[in-house]
Formats: structure tokens, sequence, C-alpha cells
């Protein structure tokens, strides 16, 4: 029975792991679709966004029925619990990167912002696919190092999202209503996938530590 449920414990884990890939190669594409104005690629992330959605079902129904049959205690019930409240915050991620191709498919043939910002864009979405990449390393190796990595990577993002609204704000942002719109839209999306990448990552680090807000990653 011990072998069944550890079986099952990987399995879940091997499922995040699956997941955190499925949300990387999704904000990849999103963002090449976004930056190309490719809508064919927009279309395919649009799509793969429910195989992201059924990942989480199946990972959340597994982890469900663990806690139901098998009873688990300490150390393992903290990584069958932090298991789904992960899934969540990669499903959520998953749903952002759908939402940046959405843009791109919307405004097509016209790009969705104007070139002078499309920069600071390339920069958030290249530290948010670098956060998903980090993310599935830290599932693999739990190296905590990773988390501290992540942290930085996204207290850059936010400083990138705040320097948006004070371009969109500038006396010589002339674009229209729609575009500052898709704008502010857009830092959002970025800005928020990389907010649920840090949930992520600190949930790993208190199934690896115990302690759910260590100093040192606030």
């Amino acid at each position: 029975m011990r072998k069944v449920f550890q079986a099952e414990l990987e399995g879940i884990g091997e499922e995040l792991v699956t997941m955190t890939q499925d949300v990387g190669e999704a904000m990849r594409r999103a963002w090449t679709s976004f930056a190309t104005a490719d809508t064919d690629l927009a279309q395919e992330v649009i799509a793969a966004d429910a195989r992201i959605d059924f990942l989480q079902n199946q990972l959340d129904e597994r982890a469900i029925d663990v806690l139901a049959l098998q009873g688990p205690v300490a150390a393992d019930l903290r990584m069958i619990v932090g298991s789904l409240r992960m899934s969540a915050s990669l499903e959520r991620m998953g749903d952002l990167a759908r939402h940046i191709a959405q843009l791109t498919r919307l405004r097509f043939p016209e790009p969705v912002v104007p070139d002078r910002i499309l920069p600071t864009f390339q920069e958030m979405a290249t530290l948010d696919m670098e956060i998903a990449s980090q993310l599935t390393e830290l599932l693999t190796t739990r190296d905590l190092e990773l988390v501290r990595k992540i942290v930085s990577a996204n207290s850059r993002i936010d400083d990138l999202h705040a320097s948006v609204f004070r371009i969109v704000a500038g006396p010589d942002w002339t674009a229209s209503a729609p575009t500052t719109a898709d704008a502010t839209l857009t830092s959002r999306y970025l800005e928020r996938f990389g907010d649920h990448g840090v949930s992520v990552a600190r949930k790993v680090s208190y199934l690896v530590t115990g302690e759910w807000e260590p100093a040192a990653l606030s």
C-alpha cells in the first residue's frame, strides 16, 4: 500500500512539472504571436489552453483521491495540499498566456501596441519565460536558490509594469483609447504571470522547509 501511495505522490509531482512546461511554452508561443501578429500561432495557443485546464483537473482529482483514500499526514499532506494550490496558479498562468494570444487575434492585422513600448513587453515576457523554466527546475530539484531567482525576476517585472503606466500617462503618449487599454492589459497579463510563478515557487519552498513565508524570500 505504501508503494502505491508513493507512486501517486510521484505522479502528482510529475503532473506539476508537465503543467509548468506547458505554461512556459504557452507564454513563449503567445509572445511570439503577439510580437509578430501571427494569428495562426495565436489560435494554437488559445486552443492548447484546454490541455492545461485538463491537466489541472486531472491533477486535482488525483490529489483529492489520495487525500480521501490514503489519509496522508505531515510532509505528505503538505505536498498534496500544496499541489492543489500550485495547479490553480499554473492554470491561471496558462490563461494569461491565452489572453495575450487573444489580443493578437483581436487586433490583427494591426499590432497590439506601438513599437515604442514593445521592448518593455519583450523584457517582461522574457522574464516570464525564465520564471517558468526555473519553476520546472525547482519542482524537479527543490533547489531553493531558484526561488530567490524567481522572486528577483518578478521584482524586475513589477518595475517594468509600473513603467508602462508612466509611459501611457505621459504627455507624449498619443495612442488611441483602445490601444492604451491594450497596452495596460498586456502589461497586467505579463505582470500577473510572474506573480503566479512566485506563488508556485513559495509553495515549493514551504514543502521543503515547512515555513510558509521565509524572511529571505520576502
